[in-house]
């Protein structure tokens, strides 16, 4: 068991959690002269980037191991938030969504592996759960210092997430590669033949559709569309970082996902997720209620939370290649093209209503459930092979 990566790794993911100015990061570009489809546009534009450069990032970090290719990213994505920190137009943002690509790309599936090849399988779930957790740490200190510290100061909020990430780069220096197959195993052009593999498995493509799916949902309910609901509720906009922080709070409660699956199964642990999420979705498309709409962004919040390292570990367990970081990357490949199209219909039905939006959200959840259920996972070995 390799703790100094562990220790260092959630380290990393406290810092990079510390993200001082988003409780306002959609209203700051809002602000720039950005529409919601702009931004839904950008994010789109990000992740069919990271879906272009998901395989070739998979194949590097097999043959250059995940130490280096962690150090390299963890590089980029601090000069991703010095952009963010001077961006004030629209190029600026999009030059920033691009670079931040090439990290995600770079970056998935090489954390989770690093976490699962550094620790025993049993202790996999527990372990992403935490590391899960630090982050929400990071977003909760980060949001209550935005509303005691920043104000509306978004270039001071911007400059201090700037250095919490460059001090994540350099805890990045003292990761050791955790063991993994010889890099020179891997046969030239394999990573195409993995994702062959990967796309003659339908069950297992299935699966990744409903992860994707409510992934999404809780990615747009809680970080762009939150505030706009906070907006639509009549909540002051001096109050927003105090309402992030206390649904970070919410966050925390995903280091209780082993012990949630260990009492309900796999199965049922994900359906009440998913479904919780849904109920979520639909309350914010018909209230207009403060403490409805805070209460609801915080179930999302800790639906999403919990359902992650569930994920994270059904995923390393289909892992069949020797070129762990390849196959995970062509999983996220998948799953960001279907991210791409999700991404660009809620910024569609945002800009035509609010209520549709949410509306949308809670659609997806239910096709998510449908789709999981149809996958089979999460019923003991049959959910090994998907």
């Amino acid at each position: 068991m390799e703790k100094r990566n562990i220790r260092l790794l959630y380290a990393m993911s406290l810092l990079q959690g510390l993200v001082f100015y988003a409780p306002v990061a959609t209203l700051y570009r809002r602000a720039a002269g950005l529409s919601m489809l702009e931004i839904s546009a950008i994010e789109s534009v990000s992740l069919l980037l990271s879906f272009l450069l998901e395989i070739p990032w998979g194949a590097a970090a097999d043959r250059i191991g995940c130490r280096r290719t962690m150090i390299l990213c963890s590089a980029l994505f601090f000069v991703s938030k010095i952009i963010f920190w001077r961006a004030d137009s629209l190029a600026d943002f999009l030059a920033e969504r691009v670079l931040l690509a090439v990290v995600t790309a770079g970056l998935s599936g090489v954390d989770s592996a690093m976490l699962y090849l550094s620790c025993p399988a049993e202790q996999a779930q527990r372990v992403f759960a935490r590391y899960g957790t630090l982050g929400s740490a990071g977003m909760l200190l980060a949001s209550a210092l935005y509303s005691l510290c920043f104000g509306e100061n978004y270039r001071l909020a911007g400059f201090w997430t700037m250095a919490a990430y460059g001090g994540a780069f350099l805890l990045s220096l003292g990761l050791r590669e955790p063991p993994h197959p010889p890099a020179e195993e891997a046969e030239k052009g394999s990573a195409f033949r993995v994702l062959l593999a990967v796309l003659k498995r339908p069950r297992l493509l299935v699966l990744l559709c409903a992860f994707c799916l409510f992934g999404e949902a809780v990615q747009q309910v809680t970080v762009f569309l939150s505030q706009l609901q906070y907006e639509r509720a009549g909540i002051p906009g001096g109050l927003y970082g105090f309402l992030l922080a206390g649904v970070t709070v919410a966050g925390f409660l995903g280091v209780c996902s082993p012990a949630l699956t260990r009492r309900l199964g796999e199965r049922r642990t994900a359906l009440a997720l998913i479904g919780a999420g849904a109920a979520a979705c639909g309350l914010l498309a018909v209230t207009g209620s403060p403490a409805l709409s805070v209460l609801a962004v915080a179930a999302m919040e800790l639906a999403g939370s919990l359902f992650s390292p569930l994920a994270s570990v059904e995923e390393n367990r289909q892992v069949r290649s020797a070129c762990r970081a390849t196959e995970l990357s062509v999983y996220a490949m998948l799953t960001d093209a279907l991210a791409a199209l999700t991404g660009l219909a809620f910024g569609r039905a945002a800009d035509r209503g609010l209520p549709l939006a949410m509306a949308l959200g809670c659609g997806l959840c239910c096709l998510s459930a449908a789709l999981y259920l149809a996958a089979g996972a999460g019923r003991g070995k049959i959910s090994a092979e998907i």
